[in-house]
């Protein structure tokens, strides 16, 4: 079951509570200036890049959708909407991504969020034992096995993520 350095419940952390799902929550001083908010919860994790991943939202054909790639490469919109049956895809306006999965950018979860949004997580996230991702709020990651997060999500895996 999870194993906390603190207890900070979430609706992410509630999710894989209630799934039963093992998992370690990661508390790290948040940085009010930082920008890129996964390179900073990898640098104070001492945790590298393609471990940690990022929960974005694009807009596709058929509306909003969750893509999770690691903090060291990009979202490559073109496969992304592929994987989803698509032919297009776009980021987001961050208002819209905020109301609809319930999280503040920079804290949003690929898990518990208000909505289920069709995910997809890049194939890479496979290659690990576990992976870390936003546990729902700025200075909090969540370490699990990736087929948690696949499973919890309902997400497809497919390589969507470039250098």
């Amino acid at each position: 079951m999870a194993k906390t350095k603190g207890g900070q419940g979430t609706p992410a952390t509630v999710a894989l509570t209630k799934a039963g799902a093992d998992f370690t929550l990661h508390p790290y001083e948040h940085d009010a200036n930082a920008q890129a908010y996964g390179e900073e919860a990898a640098d104070a994790l001492g945790v590298p890049y393609e471990r940690i991943f990022k929960t974005l939202v694009a807009e596709t054909e058929a509306g909003l959708a969750v893509a999770v790639v690691p903090v060291a490469g990009k979202l490559d919109l073109k496969a992304f909407a592929a994987a989803l049956s698509g032919k297009k895809a776009a980021m987001a306006e961050a208002a819209k991504v905020e109301r609809v999965t319930g999280y503040v950018v920079g804290g949003i979860s690929p898990l518990g969020q208000r909505k289920r949004l069709p995910t997809v997580v890049d194939a890479s996230a496979l290659a690990f034992e576990t992976i870390y991702f936003s546990a729902g709020r700025r200075g909090l990651q969540i370490e699990t096995a990736p087929a948690n997060l696949v499973t919890l999500t309902g997400a497809i895996t497919a390589q969507i993520a470039r250098d």
